[in-house]
């Protein structure tokens, strides 16, 4: 199957791509080996042409998982993952230095069966470590042949300009729908002026636009269950936000994951989503999107609302914020240390 595409950098990948992260990292009980395997196929069978994953997702299980479901399906998919963020000895670690991304992909490269990754992003930002630096260590290896395009991941627009000054960047990635607006502040306009294609991870935020939020009853190891906007006191106000989203979608004819991810692809032709699910009924529902034409006056009703209405609560813990370099909106900022 064939679906609309878009251009990121280098690349032209499909207009929706799939987020990794939930087939084995923080939500709750991912799905078995064979589950996950079916839904990766199937989104090859979709037409699904950019597969993101990160060296952290799962302790490297996502890369494994990824290597050994479809990497015999190589030539038909852009393939990329992410450093900066890794476990060592066990733990989550936060390491920007040269030695430690070479370290992390040659991990990448070895967990997923190949020699050659077509985009790898610094996946957050060390404020120890200068950008340039980082940046440096992946234009060698992409003088090596090991990767084929450079990323970044959750940055602000002055730490984008700085990278890109070193080694242009194909792709910045950072969380993106009607609810979270905060790549509106710089970053959005950054990557226009600078040609740089913008990957919109969470696109349903996190489930709370796809119906999948109706109360902070939520599983073991679920990250929601942390996080500000997901838990009480902000909760039953941001549900009540929800349930005004829902009507919208249900009057344009189509779901509210349907209509959350069409209004991001709205927002720009730089603009790829990467829906993450665990569900193939999800996953083709999130690209029967790209067969929907929603009216302007649809796109402009969610705006309104959202703007009338915004959400409440940090985007992260204060402890989570601390690694994240993007810029916020007023009233965000309590999440900070």
């Amino acid at each position: 199957m064939s679906l609309p595409t878009r251009q990121i950098g280098p690349f032209t990948v499909s207009a929706i791509g799939l987020g990794c992260m939930n087939l084995n990292h923080a939500y709750a009980t991912p799905p078995s080996e064979a589950e996950g395997t079916a839904l990766l196929n199937r989104a090859l069978d979709l037409g699904v042409t950019l597969i993101d994953t990160a060296a952290l997702y799962g302790l490297g299980a996502n890369e494994r998982l990824i290597g050994k479901a479809i990497l015999h399906r190589r030539a038909e998919f852009t393939l990329s993952s992410k450093c900066v963020l890794d476990m060592v000895d066990g733990k989550r670690a936060l390491d920007g230095s040269p030695a430690a991304i070479a370290r992390t992909v040659e991990g990448s490269l070895g967990r997923l069966g190949t020699d050659h990754i077509d985009m790898v992003y610094l996946h957050r930002l060390d404020q120890r470590v200068a950008v340039e630096e980082s940046v440096g260590a992946l234009v060698r290896l992409k003088e090596a042949g090991k990767i084929g395009a450079i990323g970044l991941s959750e940055m602000s627009a002055a730490t984008i300009r700085r990278a890109h000054a070193v080694h242009p960047i194909a792709a910045v990635q950072s969380e993106y729908s009607p609810a979270v607006r905060n790549p509106e502040i710089a970053v959005l306009q950054a990557c226009r002026e600078l040609g740089i294609g913008f990957i919109a991870f969470s696109p349903v935020a996190r489930g709370l636009l796809a119906g999948a939020v109706r109360s902070a009853d939520y599983a073991q190891h679920d990250i929601r269950a942390t996080m500000p906007r997901f838990i009480e006191p902000n909760l039953s106000h941001n549900l009540a936000i929800v349930d005004a989203f829902d009507a919208l979608a249900a009057d344009a004819g189509c779901t509210p994951a349907q209509l959350s991810l069409g209004w991001v692809l709205s927002r720009g032709d730089h603009i790829v989503p990467i829906p993450g699910t665990a569900s193939i009924a999800h996953l083709e529902e999130d690209i029967a999107t790209l067969g929907i034409s929603l009216d302007q006056a649809v796109l402009a009703q969610v705006d309104t609302l959202f703007e009338t209405r915004p959400i409440r609560g940090a985007r992260y813990t204060a402890a989570m914020q601390a690694q994240i370099d993007t810029e916020t909106f007023a009233g965000e900022d309590f999440a900070r240390p």
